[in-house]
């Protein structure tokens, strides 16, 4: 498939992009940006939030990670389905009986001003960490797929992808993402599909075959039974329990969608929605992994990890698939990257420099915006330039670790505001907040010498977040 014809494709989808931004952001104030005006469609919001929560990681890595992994990814997604539903029924009330723009807001009322500066900050740094890390997996494929052969240099792919996303969230924010973010998650999951039934039907397997085929090769396997284990059942579950309430539950950029519903009942809706949905979308994704394998080693394909979707779908497979699977992939990448770009600028605007009480005009207001808009795509351009130069193999693996070290304080400050009545020596809280992931590095790093043969995986993200709840039981007061 010739590149310039690829790139063409980008450009054309881009185009529509740009037509629904427009066509959506027409009117749109800080309001509008913020929380779309308290008035999108709940049914929007859960299909398109589809698309956020996978990304380009999840079409690349997940099924990528199949030959080594097999399907113990399942068991994660099972653990995503009970954080779901505890965010619809623990979180999502408190949100919208607090009127919240910002959920950190909620830090503020109930432990002190300093709880409500550090939860922010934490979100920034966990949030840019990765949706970068998202970011840089799918620019890297389309510049090894395509722009390397142009000549293009890597960091001119990263300055025009990162502009696009500011064309099209400049004005409208979560007003147009709502929007964009539907029709992207259209086209990823469209894209799986064709994929998908295009490997069956080349393979000449049909259902029941392929997974007797996957079976034999041990792909199929979903459940670790072995406590030892890093990926023994019950922690996996867990982790995913918590990993979900932490990366969307007390997620700025997640909450922004949600609370954009006008009322908590269709809200609560599309959060249990969402859960039901993703749990057969990335068995799906781990299926299409399974077939990826089988395919690649019909073909003789040496890739792994990563690159095996990306080097079957642009060099073993027909143009039409090709065309499709960058469509698929630029429609994975854009909802992830825009919407994170959105609620840091939010997140900045109201938690750290408290536009919303400044004295400020509405257009002076607005101008303020757009520039933390700008600073914060720089920052996600240095990041970008980051992962490039660490390079990971399988980045899946790198956010859910990363994740576990700065979503922890998090988990630990909401759990201590909803299930303690204790206030806290507010002063003292930030100290809690950067012990707590210090100490839970040194028990990853030296976790045999601690427990032996006891293996930590994802749950580190639940250690975390029990450190800083102890640590604020230890400044609490009445």
């Amino acid at each position: 498939m010739s590149p310039i014809i690829l790139l063409s494709i980008i450009i054309i989808y881009f185009a529509l992009l740009l037509w629904v931004a427009y066509k959506t952001g027409k009117g749109s104030d800080n309001e509008s940006f913020f929380i779309g005006n308290r008035k999108s469609n709940w049914m929007l919001v859960a299909f398109g939030m589809i698309g956020t929560s996978l990304s380009g990681v999840t079409f690349v890595s997940v099924p990528g990670a199949v030959g080594k992994d097999s399907f113990a990814y399942l068991q994660i997604t099972l653990g995503y389905l009970i954080g779901y539903v505890t965010i619809a029924y623990v979180l999502l009330p408190l949100y919208y009986r607090l009127q919240l723009t910002s959920i950190y807001g909620y830090l503020q009322q109930r432990m002190g001003q300093l709880s409500y500066k550090s939860g922010a900050w934490i979100f920034i740094i966990s949030r840019l960490v990765g949706a970068t890390a998202r970011l840089y997996l799918v620019v890297n494929i389309l510049q090894v797929s395509i722009l390397d052969s142009l000549g293009v240099p890597f960091i001119v792919t990263t300055l025009i992808i990162l502009l696009m996303i500011i064309l099209y969230t400049y004005e409208g924010g979560v007003k147009t993402i709502v929007w964009t973010d539907t029709l992207q998650t259209s086209c990823m999951l469209l894209g799986l599909i064709i994929c998908t039934v295009y490997m069956l039907n080349h393979l000449g397997l049909n259902l029941g075959e392929s997974l007797i085929a996957m079976q034999e090769k041990g792909y199929t396997k979903v459940f670790e039974f072995n406590p030892n284990e890093k990926s023994f059942f019950i922690k996996q579950i867990l982790a995913g329990a918590f990993i979900t309430i932490t990366m969307t539950g007390i997620d700025q950029e997640m909450m922004q969608k949600s609370l954009s519903v006008t009322k908590l009942k269709d809200s609560q809706k599309n959060m249990v929605t969402l859960g039901f949905i993703l749990l057969g979308v990335i068995a799906l994704f781990l299926y299409m992994g399974g077939l990826l394998h089988l395919y690649g080693a019909a073909e003789n394909v040496v890739s792994s990890g990563d690159q095996l979707f990306p080097d079957i779908a642009l060099n073993h497979m027909p143009s039409f698939i090709s065309i499709i699977f960058i469509i698929a992939l630029i429609s994975a990448l854009f909802p992830s990257a825009d919407g994170a770009m959105t609620a840091l600028t939010s997140s900045l605007c109201i938690d750290v420099f408290g536009m919303k009480d400044k004295d400020w005009d509405t257009k002076k207001k607005e101008r303020f915006r757009k520039n933390i808009h700008l600073i914060v795509a720089l920052s996600f351009l240095i990041m970008v330039v980051i992962f490039k130069i660490i390079n990971d193999n399988s980045m899946i693996g790198l956010i859910l670790k990363l994740a576990g070290f700065t979503y922890g304080p998090l988990l630990g400050l909401f759990a201590f505001g909803i299930f303690t009545k204790y206030k806290v020596k507010d002063q003292l809280v930030p100290y809690i907040c950067i012990i707590a992931p210090v100490i839970s590095f040194f028990i990853d790093k030296y976790q045999e010498n601690i427990f032996g043969e006891f293996k930590i995986g994802l749950e580190l993200l639940i250690i975390n977040g029990l450190l800083t709840f102890i640590g604020l039981w230890l400044i609490r007061k009445k």
